[in-house]
């Protein structure tokens, strides 16, 4: 029996209830309907070309397509039908029964819904739809995903109630045939089965258009209409409005009319005109000739405006290709919020009588103080950009149209983590930057690669930038995006490639000369290195100390606190600080060594100790810069900081200097003393060491590409080496490069899913994990590397612990107000040490970290009354200018720096 009204269903297929709630909760058929309306309207909010590209891999014809994947998604719940769900509430199980069905105690058995839908809908989608079995196979395996994990063949076997009364398959029939029915969707799948891509995307779809039908503030409980029709009108209404109220826009494209490559730069950066520079004539050229979705490679300089290409970019692909918005994705969450005022300069720029969203993505956006000011702000009036608050909620922030963010999330898409196909959703044809590219390990790359398959797969474009690039892994990534190699022309540096549906092609160019930086060797012990800085500091100037650990950062602090003058001023920056008081230093940082947008001689003197967090994407100029032995590639991009704003150097710096410790070229440096063998790889470091303790300077850019390809190439080392260092790097430590990068290529493939792979068969080997941070459980990662857990420090107080030394005290079993558990959220401390990670994966969480969202996935470090926690010989001190130190606990009472 078909029904078209509520009130001409039979009473017990009208009885199933989808949600509970008084009076008497929201009917399944109702709730179907409201999901399908949400899946319905996000369709109509994306651009044609995501319905044209999707519409060819689902086999539908394009008009069809809207309604017919609508219809699809709805019957996401259609498995909460069973006893085995109906029994979770007692009063609608009691409803069902006084309808006539009945519980049996072997059919309650089956209860999750989710796995139920596929396994129940193989009675009635392949008859009703038309459609091939492969096809219905790769449908189910999507919609049924959307508690956040795919289901695998037996379980799905295993997921049909075991002998239940027969007015349940009654009611069913009812609750498939009403509904479909009531939606009518046209058309037959001319596909025999869905790729996996297709599945995916489905999946995300259906997650996100059931997050928003299921919101009781959008969708009240209840049948709105009696006629289904006017339900689901009613519900497309709602929908509507619900993403009004999230700030999820329609899309428009951001360029409304052409322009020359020196207005858009202009409009890009906020100042108007300006000349833009070669590269990006070039690239601007080159994507103006771009058909198709495409990936454009950018091998540059630093600081010749890599990023403003890739702004640039983003319009003319989005304008070609009407890409749905914009990822950009960075090494780090310091790299991240440093790009975001400037993402967010670029849309208030275009958006030309439009609200937009942006989104900062990664784990520690909240603490953010930029965030907050933007929330509420999109939508409420035409030309804003905000940032909307529902976005911003774990693993929604890639369906905004714009981000900013840590490519940690966009690559946990390619992975087996909750809601995975939820970001593949949101990267779905849309322009992907991946920047800083050379900068990650083979396992990492690894995953790269992988989701530069997906990309390709979903219709996006991506942008992948570059200062020194090896070509074995442009190779790499070229091969992802299947460009054959011999297709790619040869190029010199700086170059552009740019594959689309037509080829490959590319492009060279000019970058700006820089005057040349003389380079110095110095010893690795910490004193040559304090020496050294206390030295070019007689000179004025601003200048950094670069080091590969937060141990000799600290210790180098120390030494320098102790001998500069109070006309100095001296930063501490590392990883290993609070996160609030990172963001505070890093603020601190930009303002002391960014670009003031001046050209004067910068006053007085200031130096900079860091780790490799101040490495790569800050915009950062120094006077000279003291740096430890690093690969090639790392070095250079340290040695970039030296000339990367037009500024006035003073006078004793008028030659840039680039001194590096560990670069005597009659001495291969103590590795394992000074830990850097624990950081880089020892063949890398051993073959940097090799080639450029023969070079007696630098001239940027010639001798970038010369450089990389040789120390990761195969040019022979200096023939006047010492036989020993010679024989430690071709030998023992060339085994060991081999044996590592083969083991992080196949940890990287073991781990990551393949878009080529059949549906059914891309996840039999890829167990369900968590995302770091998650807790217990599989972690997937998306780096390699030791073990690390995240950490707040809590102060020893009187009556319990507080968030700061001497403040008020809260209980560790209390219910935390949710001010304090965001002060507390905002102090967290990733620590990797392996007795720190032990010990304290070990204790379980108070009740008031456990019991609180913010706070769930963190421990408490508590800090007694000089701020320290000793955990069998070690002691973990929380020093105000020097972060977490690590002591031994006998050392624990040494005297207090000077300020």
């Amino acid at each position: 029996m078909t029904a078209l009204h509520f009130s001409s269903l039979p009473p017990h297929a009208r009885a199933l209830w989808a949600k509970s709630g008084d009076p008497v909760g929201h009917g399944l058929l109702a709730h179907m309907l409201d999901v399908a309306a949400a899946a319905e309207v996000l369709l109509e909010h994306e651009p044609a070309s995501t319905l044209e590209y999707f519409s060819r891999q689902f086999g539908l014809p394009v008009a069809d397509f809207v309604r017919y994947v609508a219809a699809l998604v709805g019957l996401h719940d259609f498995g909460k039908a069973i006893p085995g769900f109906q029994a979770k509430w007692p009063q609608g199980q009691q409803q069902d029964e006084a309808e006539g069905l009945g519980f049996t105690r072997t059919s309650l058995g089956v209860s999750d819904h989710a796995c139920a839908s596929a396994a129940l809908l193989w009675q009635h989608l392949p008859t009703a739809s038309g459609a091939e079995l492969g096809w219905v196979l790769g449908v189910l395996q999507a919609i049924s995903a959307h508690h956040g994990y795919h289901f695998h063949r037996p379980e799905i076997n295993a997921a049909t109630p075991s002998f239940e009364a027969p007015l349940w398959v009654q009611a069913r029939e009812v609750l498939f045939d009403s509904y479909w029915r009531a939606l009518a969707p046209a058309g037959v799948p001319a596909l025999e089965e869905l790729s996996t891509p297709a599945v995916e995307w489905l999946a995300g779809l259906t997650s996100v258009a059931d997050w928003i039908g299921s919101n009781p503030d959008w969708f009240p409980l209840g049948e709105r209409e009696d006629s289904l029709a006017g339900h689901f009108a009613v519900a497309r209404a709602l929908a509507q409005r619900a993403l009004r109220e999230i700030g999820w826009m329609a899309y428009r494209p951001l360029l409304s009319a052409p322009a020359s490559t020196d207005a858009l730069v202009g409009r890009i950066v906020g100042h108007a005109g300006i000349a833009a520079r070669s590269l990006q004539v070039e690239g601007d050229r080159l994507l103006l000739e771009a058909q198709g979705p495409a990936l454009l490679l950018v091998e540059a300089p630093m600081g010749e405006g890599k990023t403003e290409l890739a702004f640039l970019a983003h319009l003319h692909l989005q304008a070609g290709n009407a890409h749905r918005g914009l990822y950009v994705a960075l090494p780090t969450q310091a790299t991240g919020n440093a790009l975001f005022d400037r993402a967010l300069t670029f849309l208030q720029a275009f958006n030309d009588d439009q609200a937009l969203d942006i989104q900062l993505v990664h784990g520690g956006a909240m603490l953010d103080e930029r965030v907050p000011r933007l929330r509420g702000i999109s939508g409420a009036r035409g030309d804003d950009v905000g940032s909307a608050a529902w976005f911003s909620q774990r693993r929604r922030p890639l369906l905004s149209p714009y981000g900013v963010g840590t490519v940690d999330q966009a690559l946990f898409a390619a992975l087996n983590v909750k809601h995975h196909f939820v970001r593949l959703w949101g990267m779905a044809n849309r322009v992907v930057v991946l920047d800083e590219v050379h900068a990650y390990d083979t396992y990492t790359s690894g995953l790269i690669e992988s989701l530069l398959r997906w990309l390709k797969a979903l219709g996006a474009s991506v942008v992948l930038m570059s200062a020194t690039l090896p070509a074995e892994r442009r190779s790499a990534l070229l091969q992802a995006w299947e460009v054959q190699p011999d297709t790619v022309p040869e190029l010199p540096y700086p170059r552009l490639l740019l594959a689309d549906d037509r080829g490959v092609r590319g492009a060279t160019f000019a970058s700006r000369p820089l005057p040349p930086i003389a380079l110095h060797g110095i010893d690795e012990e910490l004193d040559s290195l304090t020496a050294c800085a206390l030295d070019q500091l007689e000179g004025n100037g601003y200048g950094a100390l670069i080091v590969n650990t937060v141990d000799r950062a600290q210790k180098l602090y120390r030494q320098l606190q102790t001998q500069l003058g109070e006309d100095v001023r001296l930063i501490l920056f590392h990883a290993r600080f609070p996160a609030d008081e990172r963001s505070g230093r890093e603020r601190q940082v930009l303002e002391v060594f960014g670009n003031g947008g001046t050209d004067r001689l910068r006053p007085g003197r200031a130096l900079l100790v860091a780790t490799q967090v101040a490495e790569q994407s800050l915009d950062l100029d120094f006077d000279f810069l003291i740096t430890d032995l690093a690969p090639v590639d790392l070095l250079l991009q340290r040695a970039g900081r030296l000339h990367r704003h037009s500024r006035v150097r003073p006078q004793a710096h008028a030659e840039a200097r680039l001194f590096v410790a560990g670069l005597d070229p009659q001495r291969l440096p103590e590795l394992k003393k000074t830990a850097w063998a624990f950081v880089y790889e020892p063949y890398i470091l051993g073959r940097t060491w090799a080639l450029l303790s023969r070079e007696h300077g630098l001239q940027l850019p010639q001798d970038i590409d010369r450089l990389v390809q040789a120390v990761y190439g195969d040019a022979p080392l200096p023939d006047d080496l010492e036989s020993a260092a010679r024989a430690y790097i071709t030998t023992e430590a060339y085994g060991q490069h081999l044996a590592h990068e083969h083991d992080e290529r196949q940890k990287a493939a073991n781990i990551a899913i393949d878009p080529t792979c059949e549906p059914q068969y891309a996840y039999a080997d890829k167990p369900r994990g968590s995302e770091e941070g998650e807790g217990l459980g599989l972690t997937n990662r998306t780096r390699l590397g030791d073990d690390a857990i995240t950490l707040v420090p809590v102060h020893r107080v009187a009556g319990g612990w507080s968030d700061r030394p001497g403040g008020d005290a809260f209980g560790p079993h209390q219910q935390l107000p949710d001010a304090l558990a965001r002060r507390l959220y905002g102090r967290q401390l990733k620590l990797s040490r392996k007795e720190v990670v032990a010990h304290f994966t070990r204790l379980e969480a108070p009740s008031a970290f456990a019991d609180h969202p913010l706070l769930r996935h963190l421990k408490p470090l508590e800090l007694d009354g000089e701020a320290g926690c000793v955990i069998g010989k070690l002691r973990l001190r929380l020093d105000a200018r020097l972060g977490l130190v690590y002591e031994a606990a006998e050392s624990a009472t040494q005297p207090e720096d000077k300020e």
